[in-house]
């Protein structure tokens, strides 16, 4: 995913933002009982306060001027009651149209949530999480309120200014059209000032995600930042950034600053008019003081909506740009799916065959060309070469990660784009190159894949993965809580934590990613030991970085620039691959000696 930090140009508002706003207003349809009960009861509300100024022009026309006592009082009752009305009924529609945004904005972060989930790696790989955060979390809740208070205003304002245009109408037209004078002047300004808005409130929104992205990721890396004592130019390059929102901000505040008192302003030059004009009718005896009140009053209904529009355009623009962002995630295609009808994939022996496999990240940079090969049930396939030949590429095709450019992957024979995708990761146990550790138990991590297991179950992957006794070694045992991203864990502990996560699965395939490359020898001998006991009858893709491995393997894949220049077992490779013994003398003989060292054993040179 490219996201843009551009803001679009200020030529007026995008051709889609009604839409946007509609499929915002879409959220509500779970919810249309409980939004209809609050509109309706909004009518009713509305109709109320309509009533209330010709009530009090019949309290002065005939209650004071009249001297009818009864009329006056019936008339303060009857406003009192009124009163009291609304306010329950305004209870209830604030109560209703609250609980159905809130749903809104519960959908909509399930929605972005389930589609992450089911995204890609390539749409993660250009993906920044703090867009992603700023875009589930504040562009949700500006919808959240749009989508409750904002258009719930809207509507009450609508009607308020329909009925009171009607009301004064029928006092007295000339009259009401000197009222209305202003009204499109003010709908012009309205138009004009969500023009200039948009792109600076949506500026605003993506300046807030590169805060969020620099944000995470200094927390996420507040190791490396402390070892290399670069706190200061850290929070210089976060002040650059923060000034850049601050500014944005201002700017915001300002138009809305402008706005208000302007809109107040025009309205209010209505009211000046009734007062004048008005005031002479009453003096000539064609209008009463009653109707002027009550004009008055309808002219305040009027100037209400005008207040509101400026309040809550800014957030229909903000709203508009923000579910343009969320929409950009939910409408986005994983280049990895399910086909259409596609059958579960039977439980699986391990028969593993690359046929003529290319492959290249974002269509552009090819890291694998031509790639054939077979693996056998239970066979153990080590994976070698110098860094970028492609070794990961091959592991994270095996469990559709990614699919291939050109060619195919079989398991068993069925193509793996040809069944269902969970069925096919659920066969495979995999411990990645970057170790992953959620801030859980000791027993969540590792019960991650299967969390119906056992407690025994639990324990003995741990115990083959060599984790159980570090693990008692703990506070609280398989109960003490893992820091986020395993920080409180060592780096070896963290691998066999992972590997404890792979072995509980069962699965018929495994991939280790260098798997044991962050203990140290003793460790590693023990995991080894437990790696070929569990490894009989699964086939087993090992990114090799240990003498011990490679001597393990079935069949040694050696890559370089894409492409297996030599297969075939330690023995053969040594005499048939220079890059082979080339890699062997640099990575492997030091290992061999080291070896040899400890046991006494001697070395052929």
């Amino acid at each position: 995913m490219i996201i843009t930090t551009n803001p679009p140009p200020a030529s007026g508002l995008p051709p889609g933002a009604v839409r946007i706003l509609m499929r915002c207003m879409g959220y509500l349809r779970p919810y249309g009982k409980l939004t209809g009960a609050a509109y309706l009861v909004l009518l009713i509300t509305s109709a109320l306060t309509l009533v209330t100024p010709q009530i009090i022009r019949i309290a002065i026309d005939r209650g004071v001027r009249g001297a009818e006592l009864d009329v006056l009082r019936f008339a303060v009752f009857a406003i009192l009651g009124l009163t009291a009305i609304k306010s329950i009924l305004a209870f209830l529609t604030g109560r209703w149209t609250e609980i159905a945004s809130q749903g809104v904005a519960y959908d909509l972060r399930n929605a972005l949530y389930r589609k992450l989930a089911a995204l890609s790696f390539s749409y993660h790989d250009r993906a920044q999480v703090g867009q992603l955060l700023s875009r589930a979390i504040q562009d949700v809740d500006r919808i959240r309120f749009v989508t409750g208070r904002a258009f719930l205003r809207l509507a009450e304002g609508l009607i308020l200014l329909l009925g009171a245009i009607v009301f004064q109408a029928l006092m007295n037209p000339y009259l009401t059209f000197l009222a209305l004078w202003t009204m499109p002047l003010l709908a012009y300004w309205a138009m004009r000032f969500g023009r200039a808005f948009r792109p600076v409130s949506l500026a605003v929104q993506q300046q807030l995600a590169v805060l969020t992205t620099y944000l995470e990721q200094n927390l996420r890396g507040a190791r490396v930042v402390k070892a290399f004592a670069q706190e200061p130019a850290e929070m210089t390059r976060f002040d650059v950034e923060n000034d850049r929102w601050f500014d944005l901000s201002a700017r915001a505040a300002r138009m809305q600053a402008l706005n208000m008192p302007f809109l107040d302003l025009v309205a209010n030059l209505g009211t000046v008019f009734i007062i004048w004009y008005g005031g002479s009718l009453v003096v000539g005896g064609r209008l009463t003081l009653g109707e002027l009140v009550a004009f008055s009053t309808y002219m305040g209904l009027l100037i209400q909506p005008v207040r509101r529009l400026g309040m809550i355009l800014p957030a229909l623009v903000t709203a508009a740009a923000g579910g343009e962002r969320i929409f950009e995630i939910l409408d986005a295609r994983s280049e990895v799916t399910d086909t259409p009808g596609a059958p579960a994939l039977p439980p699986i022996r391990g028969h593993v065959r690359f046929e003529h496999v290319s492959f290249s990240y974002f269509g552009r940079h090819q890291v694998l060309n031509d790639v054939s090969f077979e693996a056998r049930p239970g066979q153990v396939i080590a994976l070698l070469g110098p860094t970028g030949s492609g070794k990961s590429s091959i592991i994270n095709l095996i469990p559709r990660f990614y699919d291939p450019t050109h060619g195919r992957i079989t398991v068993d024979g069925h193509d793996i784009r040809a069944v269902q995708l969970n069925s096919l990761r659920d066969q495979i146990g995999i411990v990645l190159q970057e170790t992953t550790l959620f801030a859980a138990t000791m027993r969540a991590n590792i019960a991650f894949g299967r969390p119906d297991a056992s407690e025994q179950e639990i324990m003995a992957a741990a115990q083959a993965a060599q984790a159980h006794d570090f693990i008692m070694e703990m506070p609280q045992g398989y109960d003490t809580t893992v820091g986020e991203r395993g920080v409180t864990l060592s780096g070896g502990q963290k691998q066999r934590v992972a590997i404890a996560r792979a072995l509980l699965k069962d699965p018929h395939i495994l991939i280790f990613d260098d798997a044991t490359a962050s203990v140290d020898s003793d460790t590693e001998r023990l995991i080894q030991v437990a790696l070929a006991r569990l490894m009989t009858g699964r086939t087993s893709f090992v990114i090799a970085q240990r003498l011990s491995t490679i001597r393990m393997a079935d069949q040694i894949l050696v890559l370089d620039g894409g492409r297996i220049t030599a297969r075939g077992t330690h023995d053969e490779l040594l005499r048939t691959s220079e890059l082979y013994v080339a890699i062997y003398q640099r990575q492997f003989r030091p290992q061999e000696r080291a070896a040899g060292a400890e046991t006494g054993a001697a070395v052929t040179p």
